[in-house]
């Protein structure tokens, strides 16, 4: 297989994009000519905002996840259906956790639950359960006007948030209080709500956030735009992304001299590397946070997505719960999504923040910035609910919640060894064990020839691999150097969500593209 060049996909792309502006000129009768664009340009260079003045740190926030290749994806996902001829019939967008985009099908309760609370008539159908009923009664009789229509409260419909909290007491054995907990738009809102807090240059200092390395972008994209100092500490590859507490002291330690560092976030299970932290892990990185009196970010998405035997999910809130004083004294922000875990509801945007040990000024402070914003969605809330309160025993829709619950998490499973395996089979590829959350991050070993012609193209030699594998298969991923990565390594992170027969097209497709890749430039 002839490798294509990228390069001609952009130009194909910013080609399309002058092609359209010359039509919107004629579709306007408006005459092209030199005179007539001078004016046009004399208007635009009389904008309020242009690309010099605008708010720099919006120029330099990124967000890899949807970057170029996902746009070029896009585009090229068009150029199929105008009937363009390539290599292959369809685009695979590996690069996202979007479950359902990939075919994962919806949780029957979880829906029925929505359905009713969007059309409260649905009451009446002998065909829907007595306990998706008493969900949604429950929701709608917390909603103003009975309606899942009005605002809510900003941090949320309160009887969702005091079924979060049981749901939490009953994960952890230990007491949540409801008025620490703040429904979100997703988790991705709670972090940042949260994260604003820190925005504070005493006497020209920058705070400083720890993140890991390789990290989700959301972290780095918003520490940019809060103009906040990111602080990088290295997961250790050589021990599937483990996460050693010298590195935190390095890190740390070289920051000192650039920032005041105010918080550590930690991602547990990992999201990109797939790594899981065991809860001796958790005890030091909960000592090391206390002694250098940083406040905890702990991401746990992915709670519910933890495969590898011997793995187990704790959360940060439970241990520092049963490591006592001082540590149970200490702020912390958890966060949890329906975006994840088996439910996949991404685009119902709907998560939660527990916030335990701040400053009550602090707290009054920062409900009031998210007051702002008025409320997060509704349907997001419900959803939740759902989540965290979820069929019993006993109950109408409990048998078959728990069948398509543990369908999709052991399927998930399934196709994170597949991937693995596969990866490893591939000379010039090496990939650790998936523990748990929803990707692999493989390293790729690529030949010299390649970086140059990366140097060439332009492009990070990652990059230049991942858009080779587009052009050419039709896979978009994301490229390593999107999430970090050590000085001259090379990675690139996929999804492991397309469905089971999908997912082996896919991993013969990348077996072949890697192939010959490097056969072309060994």
């Amino acid at each position: 297989m002839m490798m294509k060049s990228s390069a001609g996909g952009v130009r194909r792309l910013l080609g399309s994009w002058c092609v359209q502006s010359s039509s919107c000129f004629r579709s306007a009768n408006i005459c092209p000519s030199r005179r007539c664009l001078s004016a046009t340009a004399a208007v635009m260079d009389n904008r309020v905002i242009t690309i010099d003045n605008m708010n720099p740190l919006v120029k330099k926030m990124e967000y890899a996840v949807r970057g170029p290749l996902v746009i070029r994806a896009t585009a090229i996902e068009k150029e199929l259906q105008a009937g363009a001829q390539k290599p292959f019939k369809t685009v695979t967008k590996a690069n996202i956790g979007d479950a359902h985009a990939m075919g994962q099908k919806p949780i029957t309760f979880l829906r029925q639950v929505v359905a009713v609370c969007l059309m409260p008539t649905l009451m009446d159908d002998p065909t829907i359960p007595s306990d998706v009923k008493e969900r949604a009664g429950a929701i709608l009789a917390g909603c103003k006007g009975s309606s899942l229509g009005s605002y809510s409260d900003s941090a949320g419909i309160e009887i969702i948030r005091r079924h979060v909290a049981d749901y939490i007491e009953r994960r952890d054995g230990f007491p949540s209080n409801w008025e620490n907990i703040v429904l979100c738009a997703g988790a991705s809102e709670g972090i940042r709500g949260t994260m604003k807090l820190l925005i504070n240059h005493q006497n020209g200092v920058k705070p400083g956030v720890m993140i890991p390395i390789p990290q989700y972008p959301l972290y780095s994209a918003t520490i940019a735009e809060f103009d906040l100092h990111q602080i990088g500490y290295y997961l250790n590859e050589s021990t599937n992304w483990g996460l050693d507490i010298e590195e935190l002291e390095r890190s740390y330690e070289e920051a000192c001299k650039d920032c005041v560092p105010k918080a550590l976030c930690v991602i547990n299970p990992g999201n990109p590397t797939g790594n899981v932290l065991p809860k001796e892990n958790i005890q030091k990185i909960i000592q090391f946070a206390h002694d250098k009196k940083l406040f905890l970010f702990a991401d746990e998405v992915y709670q519910d997505n933890v495969y590898a035997d011997g793995c187990e999910f704790h959360s940060f809130k439970k241990v520092l719960m049963e490591m006592g004083a001082p540590y149970n004294q200490m702020e912390l922000a958890s966060f949890m999504s329906c975006s994840k875990g088996y439910m996949g509801e991404c685009g119902l945007r709907g998560g939660y923040a527990e916030i335990i040990n701040v400053d009550p000024a602090v707290k009054a402070m920062y409900l009031k910035s998210i007051s702002a914003k008025l409320c997060p969605t509704t349907l997001g809330q419900a959803v939740m609910e759902c989540v965290v309160n979820p069929p019993r025993e006993g109950e109408p829709s409990y048998k078959q919640f728990m069948e398509e619950k543990t369908n999709v998490l052991s399927s998930l499973a399934e196709r994170a060894k597949m991937i693995v395996e596969t990866f490893n089979s591939v000379p010039g590829m090496s990939c650790n064990i998936v523990q748990g959350a929803m990707y692999a991050f493989p390293q790729i070993m690529l030949p010299e020839k390649a970086k140059a012609a990366a140097a060439a193209a332009g492009q990070a030699p990652d990059v230049f691999y991942a858009f080779q594998l587009l052009e050419n298969t039709g896979i978009c991923i994301v490229p390593g150097s999107g999430f970090g990565q050590r000085p001259g390594t090379f990675h690139f992170r996929t999804t492991i969500l397309p469905q089971p027969e999908m997912l082996k097209t896919m991993l013969e497709k990348f077996r072949e593209f890697h192939t010959d890749f490097i056969k072309q430039y060994e």
